[in-house]
């Protein structure tokens, strides 16, 4: 092991079935969406516990060197369950559960970059696990701020009042260090916002269930508070009114 040890932690989450990891000291049983952490560098157990259904885990590879973990502070954490629903952890799960998807379509340059922010999360997780979160990059520390912030946007979106102010106020940081957050995205924080309420509204314009909801009603829903400002928005985003979308649903 130590002549051909690769020196990597690996990031598992169960995405189906029931798993029991056992490394060091360690001893996790996880379900669907748990995860825990283990190394490469000791002996491992890992059994697969429904043997009657498909197991379907993901593997995060998390290389030693680039972490700031890299003193084997992180050991303490192996074979131990980590949070999923709160924190890092509830960026982390569903960035896991869309990735292998995501990757499939993207270029190489996207792909690393793909990578590169779940390896921040993920280092993110344990830092704050071993309270020890001063030791992140500044990279890093942006790139799982930005993750949160995203998840904010996603989760308000039908709130009218979600504008930058609002979310630096809930993160606690200045309306000028959100903006220069987002200096290198490819939209702003408003056009951000924007695009997001658009495709929510596109995709209920859409949805045949939803064919007795007027065009008002689903701007309003998803935080317009003008149904002139969303026509002109759609029009400008899709090429069309949204008159015409819906139309084409009938």
């Amino acid at each position: 092991m130590r002549r051909g040890d690769p020196e990597d932690y690996f990031l598992l989450m169960v995405r189906e079935s029931a798993v029991r990891l056992e490394q060091a000291r360690g001893v996790a049983c996880l379900g669907p969406g748990d995860m825990a952490l283990f190394s490469s560098s000791r002996p491992l157990t890992c059994d697969f516990l429904d043997q009657g259904g498909p197991v379907r885990p993901t593997l995060l590879r998390l290389p030693l060197a680039p972490l700031p973990l890299a003193d084997g502070r992180a050991d303490r954490l192996l074979a131990e369950p980590l949070p999923s629903k709160s924190g890092s952890g509830a960026l982390l799960g569903p960035y896991l559960t869309s990735l292998p998807e995501a990757a499939r379509t993207a270029g190489p340059a996207e792909l690393a970059r793909l990578g590169a922010i779940g390896v921040d999360l993920a280092a993110s997780l344990l830092a704050a696990r071993i309270g020890d979160q001063h030791s992140l990059p500044t990279e890093t520390r942006r790139t799982t701020l930005l993750a949160r912030i995203s998840a904010f946007i996603d989760h308000h979106l039908t709130d009218p009042l979600l504008d930058p102010a609002a979310i630096a106020a809930h993160h606690h940081i200045s309306v000028r260090t959100l903006h220069h957050l987002f200096q290198s995205e490819p939209e702003s924080v408003a056009a951000t916002i924007r695009r997001r309420r658009l495709e929510r509204c596109r995709a209920e314009l859409t949805e045949p269930r939803l064919r007795h909801r007027t065009i008002g009603e689903t701007a309003l829903r998803w935080g317009f508070r003008d149904s002139a400002d969303f026509s002109r928005a759609f029009r400008k985003a899709y090429g069309v009114p949204p008159s015409e979308v819906r139309a084409a649903l009938r």
